[in-house]
């Protein structure tokens, strides 16, 4: 990716799919050019954390919502360290931001990042297009990048596709972190850190628990040096195929008995670790309107998705699994995929989705104390074998 920042107002900017696909606008944020898999994001809200969540690695986000940039950019919701996604395409960027807790506009910040995006584009048609086509491949070209459309063309069709990328490790941690807990502790758990938000352990510290946030390639060792009630894995970027190092560790948890916890990433590494595929979806789910139902208690709720696989395990069966019964404990019930997994012989749970969803909705929030529950209820002895 090249960029540079000068004022893009009026700076001709051209979006250009794999399928040969173009859309043309005005250059949004830095002025350059940039590659990744185009992908639609229906939230209304949230769009400083969805930039920030490193699960965003490598993708172009299309908002569906048409006015983008209206409360502008905080230090505050910052999901992680920086922005994440590869470009940005919006309809309508907001003029002027209107929130007080605005300290700067999203134009300025994704250019002060290098971020290259484009405004202007009919967003509506390209969500309908992504959603008959499917995902691709796309590049954003502004500013001088802008030549001849079909070298424009070839250029992004030599780019890397999302099937087949292991990506955790880019945007993890590289040091292992500690986030203590608020107010009094009452459980330590190791988060492996395939691309966690900083959401996800402040949910849990709000629970009184200590949390050791490890980079993705830590062993069994680096997980059990910090002796723990309950193991961790985030959410993050990539085809969970090329995960294998992830499966590897958690199945030597899941060995040890100590009750486990996946979000999104990890519920893919789970999938795995007990022996089920998994597949890239044609489009994917994120926004924060999906609907989920929970098996377990029959409830549904809304919930915050980002994620272009998902698991392949049937819907309608207890499977046996290499560490005793499991079943699916969540599905989408707009399209019956995926969204939760849990063991029934051992004290392990995932979910598809996003329970911290740090601007909503919240209808997911109970999954951790479902994890507090579980470490409750396990022997300490049998958590630290």
């Amino acid at each position: 990716m090249t960029t540079s920042t000068r004022g893009t107002t009026r700076v001709p900017a051209v979006l250009v799919l794999e399928d040969g696909r173009i859309f043309r606008g005005r250059a949004y944020g830095a002025v350059g050019e940039t590659f990744g898999e185009a992908v639609f994001s229906t939230g209304m809200t949230g769009y400083q954390e969805t930039l920030t969540d490193p699960s965003y690695h490598r993708q172009v986000v299309v908002m569906t919502a048409p006015h983008v940039g209206n409360t502008g950019v905080n230090d505050e919701d910052m999901e992680s360290r920086r922005i994440w996604v590869s470009g940005y395409v919006v309809r309508d960027p907001a003029r002027v931001p209107s929130s007080w807790r605005s300290t700067r506009t999203l134009d300025e910040e994704l250019a002060a990042q290098g971020v290259v995006g484009v405004s202007g584009v009919d967003t509506r048609a390209l969500t309908r297009h992504l959603r008959e086509r499917g995902a691709m491949r796309v590049g954003i070209f502004s500013g001088d990048a802008v030549r001849d459309d079909a070298a424009l063309l070839a250029r992004v069709r030599e780019a890397p596709e999302m099937k087949g990328s292991d990506l955790s490790a880019e945007v993890a941690t590289t040091e292992p972190y500690v986030v203590p807990a608020i107010g009094e502790k009452k459980f330590t758990v190791a988060a492996v850190d395939l691309g966690i938000k900083g959401m996800t352990p402040q949910r849990m510290a709000e629970r009184g628990i200590e949390v050791h946030v490890l980079p993705a390639t830590a062993t069994v060792d680096d997980v059990y040096a910090v002796n723990p009630d309950g193991v961790f894995f985030s959410n993050g970027p990539g085809d969970p195929a090329t995960a294998d190092h992830p499966v590897a560790l958690m199945r030597a948890v899941l060995e040890r008995g100590t009750p486990l916890f996946g979000i999104c990433f990890g519920n893919q590494i789970l999938g795995r670790a007990l022996g089920f595929g998994t597949y890239k979806l044609k489009y994917g789910h994120r926004g924060i309107n999906q609907p989920v139902q929970d098996r377990t208690t029959g409830k549904v709720e809304v919930t915050a998705h980002n994620h272009g696989f998902a698991v392949d395990a049937p819907l309608d069966k207890v499977s046996d699994t290499p560490f005793g019964r499991a079943e699916v404990s969540h599905v989408c019930l707009n399209d019956n995929v995926v969204e939760g997994l849990q063991l029934l012989d051992k004290p392990a749970f995932s979910v598809q989705y996003h329970p911290e969803a740090a601007a909503g909705p919240h209808d997911a929030a109970y999954l951790f104390d479902r994890f507090t529950s579980l470490m409750s209820t396990v022997p300490m002895e049998g958590q630290r074998a």
